[in-house]
């Protein structure tokens, strides 16, 4: 399989941990792993149980008999050869004890009144009982180098992304240092599927040993698996994730099953059945509610959207289950504002907008192609785009859509954004009327959305092709006005200072200082990268 990264999260400044702490197994943490294995376990001996009776089924097996009885008389030619050999090296330690007598063994351990040499006067050693004491380790500045390689400062982001290679998925988080244009890779955290996204959240689940009344700093991870992933930021070496959200004993693969009769049968693997409690598919985006921060939003292929909280128990399940599509719900979001509103886009070709206390009052909008993404926009609450497979992004207005989906809703404007489905999007949080695309074009663009006499006007601002390969993932930082991280199918992170182009500045300069803000200047072409080893032997080779 191909590297590829398929998920970003930006982490804001100031909400990480100064000093990232190394994971350690205590007795809380060893009580939790086991009930974890236990479960793994459980599940494996089950899954035994099955494989065996279907095999009894299918009548694999029956020459074990035979087998056995060729064991049992190859394991007595073998006894017997064993007998032989007891009595040949009985006869060869005879004959050995009569011939060492004259090394005289017996006196072996007798001590010598002979001094040992240089090492025979050894009172006049120096010992410590601790190595921090000893002068001569300096084992000490090395941990406090690692310190120091690990600490994050105030003025750093943390950006995660969901990254695959060669079948490995892992989370790799890196350090972003916005004033000397720095990107590196600070830890890594192994997963067990492939990602498919990814939600900041500040809020320690349950099972964390973190206080719920302080901020923490995790990322909740979905993937192909039913199950939902939180992990801790601030631990690096981490093994196992703090919170697992789900039914892993539930929703385990399943033992093919055989369709037909006679020696040729198929297998066919038994669909999980949908639960209220828990999903029984892949996780494919996630929503954590900033007002009430308890509160996590998941969207499954098993066509529902579940609400969690965070705050209870992860085997007690979901808290509430909503079936308002018919195929995958691909996306979800929470309203910026409307704490108790989220926006869902589906594989159905629909895209709805409900209050979670009643579901039944949805509205929504039919679409011409399916959902890939979706986004409030924070400066018109009430307003949302949609961008679609077809390379089309919707802009909808939540109070003029009809709950009755029988005719297409008409959207307040459309924008053709990409030859290929449009595979990311994000509105900017610090100007308003200003959003990145990526699409499968591999482009990323910058758009502008103005308002002419109660008429809006889009253009596009800039567009770059950042070397991401297909765009899967594009999104605004937090703390920076114009910058944005993008990620793709080549398995690259690319940072992009978008006010490096002159006409970026020349058409967001106005906004920027309404928001209040400044824009800093800068050289060069204002993309930020990791550099690889290839890179480095590449550019070696040109000098």
């Amino acid at each position: 399989m191909a590297t590829l990264i398929s998920a970003l999260a930006w982490v804001k400044r100031g909400a990480s941990a100064e000093n990232p702490k190394h994971y350690e197994i205590d007795e809380q943490e060893l009580a939790r792993v086991s009930e974890l294995a236990r479960e793994e376990i459980a599940d494996a001996k089950l899954d035994l149980e099955e494989v065996g009776e279907l095999m009894d089924e299918m009548g694999v097996g029956a020459d074990e008999e035979d087998h056995e009885e060729d064991w049992e008389d190859e394991k007595s030619d073998e006894d017997a050869n064993s007998d032989q050999m007891e009595v040949d090296e009985k006869l060869v330690q005879k004959k050995d004890n009569e011939d060492l007598s004259e090394y005289k063994l017996d006196d072996y351990d007798k001590e010598s009144t002979k001094k040992a040499g240089i090492f025979s006067n050894i009172k006049g050693l120096t010992y410590y009982k601790d190595n921090e004491d000893d002068p001569y380790i300096t084992l000490k500045d090395e941990d406090e180098a690692e310190k120091d390689e690990l600490k994050v400062y105030n003025t750093d982001n943390l950006i995660v992304s969901a990254k695959t290679e060669d079948e490995i998925s892992q989370l790799e988080i890196y350090v972003y240092d916005e004033s000397s244009d720095s990107l590196y890779v600070h830890h890594d955290l192994m997963l067990p599927s492939l990602p498919l996204c990814l939600e900041w959240l500040d809020f320690p689940p349950s099972s964390s040993v973190e206080q719920p009344s302080q901020p923490g700093n995790f990322v909740a991870v979905g993937t192909f698996e039913p199950e939902i992933e939180i992990w801790s930021l601030d631990t690096v070496e981490g093994l196992f994730p703090d919170a697992l959200l789900g039914r892993p004993d539930k929703t385990k693969a399943h033992v093919p099953t055989p369709l037909g009769t006679g020696k040729k049968k198929k297998k066919k693997t038994k669909a999980r059945e949908v639960n209220a409690e828990y999903h029984v598919d892949a996780v494919l985006s996630l929503s954590w509610n900033r007002t009430h921060r308890n509160l996590l939003a998941s969207a499954s292929a098993d066509k529902t959207v579940k609400l969690w909280d965070l705050s209870r128990e992860p085997t007690s399940g979901a808290i509430r289950s909503f079936d308002v599509h018919k195929d995958k719900v691909q996306a979800v979001q929470w309203n910026p504002v409307e704490s108790t509103v989220m926006v869902t886009g589906s594989y159905d070709r629909t895209v709805r907008t409900f209050d979670t206390r009643a579901p039944d009052a949805s509205v929504g909008a039919i679409l011409g192609a399916d959902v890939e993404a979706v986004r409030w926009d924070p400066w018109e609450p009430q307003c949302f785009y949609v961008a679609l497979e077809n390379g089309v992004v919707l802009n909808f207005d939540a109070r003029t859509l009809p709950s009755n989906l029988n005719s297409p809703s008409p959207s307040r404007f459309t924008l053709s954004a990409h030859d290929g489905a449009v595979s990311a999007l994000d509105v900017n949080p610090h100007i308003k009327g200003c959003l990145v695309t990526g699409g499968t074009d591999k482009l990323v663009k910058v758009w502008n959305v103005t308002e002419n006499g109660g008429k809006r006007e889009i253009s596009m601002v800039t567009s770059r092709d950042l070397g991401v390969g297909k765009v899967f993932s594009a999104s605004w930082s937090p703390d920076d006005v114009l910058t944005l991280a993008a990620a793709g199918s080549k398995g690259k992170l690319q940072i992009w200072d978008v006010a490096t182009n002159a006409g970026a500045r020349r058409t967001l300069t106005g906004k920027v200082k309404e928001a209040g803000r400044a824009l800093r200047e800068k050289s060069g072409d204002g993309v930020v990268g990791v550099v690889s080893d290839d890179e480095d032997d590449e550019s070696d080779e040109e000098e």
